[in-house]
């Protein structure tokens, strides 16, 4: 005689104790206390991870062996956020994310709370959203990204901000804005959007699934990243008096009503033009040409 024994949704969670200055460590311990309290029918499996490399590899990981009703949950910053939804991007994963760090720009994008206490109990509560990814290649290969594909003047600043080290959270992606506008002048972009080129000069290119990148900045506002297409901001070339006044206004999503500013949809969009390179969800793409497209339905998510 045989047995049918259900299988238990097993609930992972990949945790990078560094994020939020090392508060998502500090938080570790109450949070699997709680979602073994709020999820008696699941198995949960707490690991953390010790490098990029690692939590990459342990987000997959989980993300393959995933059958429907798994939850693959990431607690940490925009770089976690980027690796679980890689990793659970068309496959039976549910991504749960506990927002930790600085940024956490995509979670705010679909909806997922921004307080570590409200997102735990969205886990388990289990709200799921189906979302669009932007499916993004260049010549060092192909990813998803969740929230913007960057270049030009928001490209650099995102990266000089990855790269200094003493951190004010969401306030050092403002404070590198302003320091790079110094210096910058507009890019001539070579565009094909949707299979018609284009040449522009412009200040920066934005594309994006979800429309908040920086800590907070909403490129583009009124982004709906389940309506399978690309939101596509353009700030054409204007003065740094200019520029200096629309800054704070990206907070707001208001500077879009500015004469320089163009916005548009499309299903595919191609990115090219001398010296640039594109980040996506903070990280780096490498150098353009850079193809970003639509990927309808790609990612489940729990969401508030």
């Amino acid at each position: 005689m045989t047995y049918n024994v259900a299988k238990r949704r097993l609930v992972t969670v990949v945790c990078n104790e560094q994020s939020g200055g090392g508060r998502a460590g500090r938080v570790l311990g109450k949070v699997a206390r709680r979602l073994r309290e709020g999820l008696p029918a699941s198995q949960l499996h707490v690991v953390t991870s010790d490098s990029f490399e690692q939590a990459r590899d342990l987000t997959r990981t989980a993300a393959l062996e995933a059958t429907a009703g798994d939850i693959v949950v990431v607690m940490g910053g925009d770089g976690m956020a980027h690796l679980g939804l890689n990793a659970c991007a068309n496959t039976d994963a549910t991504l749960g994310i506990i927002p930790a760090g600085t940024g956490n720009d995509f979670a705010r994008g679909v909806g997922v709370p921004s307080s570590i206490k409200e997102a735990v109990e969205a886990l388990v509560q289990g709200r799921t959203r189906v979302v669009d990814l932007s499916h993004v290649s260049n010549g060092a290969g192909e990813r998803y990204v969740g929230a913007v594909v960057s270049s030009g003047y928001d490209a650099r600043v995102n990266r000089a901000t990855n790269d200094i080290k003493l951190r004010f959270g969401p306030l050092s992606y403002g404070y590198i804005a302003l320091r790079e506008l110094a210096n910058f002048s507009p890019i001539h972009y070579r565009l094909t959007i949707d299979g018609e080129p284009r040449e522009l000069d412009a200040m920066l290119v934005a594309v994006c699934n979800t429309g908040v990148f920086g800590g907070g900045m909403q490129i583009s506002p009124d982004a709906d990243p389940s309506d399978g297409l690309l939101d596509v901001t353009i700030i054409h070339e204007a003065s740094r008096g200019k520029l200096m006044r629309l800054l704070p206004l990206t907070y707001t999503g208001s500077f879009v009503k500015d004469s320089a500013v163009e916005r548009f949809r499309a299903a595919r969009v191609e990115v090219d033009g001398d010296g640039l390179f594109a980040m996506g969800d903070g990280e780096e793409i490498g150098d353009v040409p850079v193809t970003v497209e639509c990927a309808p339905s790609a990612l489940r998510v729990i969401v508030s």
